[in-house]
């Protein structure tokens, strides 16, 4: 495994990731990335269990989603998130090794603000999620 990454500091205290991931070796990937932008990670293991989360919770500062999940996909995630109070400008970065044009073009149609091709490249990754953070919302 690689050093550690450095953290941006960018992020303010408190802020939190919803992770929406099945794998549960790309979501350690994801939480530690996170952890180390200063994020506090929420993780929903299936498209049911972020139903749940989405409609009980607050909005967290992002939402990394994975497209291919069991009991709902990412594209009826990402619609549920942009249809709900006060989620509706959160960024939405969704993951998924399905990097068709049509299938990009469909999450970005959905509501989704990136979309990246599993598997990816961290500091790519990285770069995306400081991107999102300085988009006004």
């Amino acid at each position: 495994m690689s050093p550690p990454l450095p953290s941006t500091g960018s992020n303010p205290a408190g802020a939190t990731a919803l992770v929406i991931e099945d794998d549960a070796m790309i979501a350690s990937v994801l939480h530690f990335i996170l952890d180390r932008e200063g994020f506090t990670v929420r993780h929903a293991v299936d498209g049911r269990a972020a139903q749940q989360l989405i409609a009980a919770s607050e909005p967290p500062a992002l939402v990394l989603l994975d497209v291919m999940l069991p009991h709902a996909d990412g594209f009826e995630l990402v619609s549920a998130i942009r249809a709900r109070a006060g989620w509706e400008k959160i960024p939405v970065l969704m993951l998924s090794s399905k990097g068709h044009e049509q299938d990009i073009a469909r999450a970005l149609d959905a509501g989704a603000d990136d979309y990246v091709v599993k598997p990816f490249q961290i500091e790519e990754l990285r770069a995306r999620l400081r991107r999102l953070r300085r988009e006004p919302t």
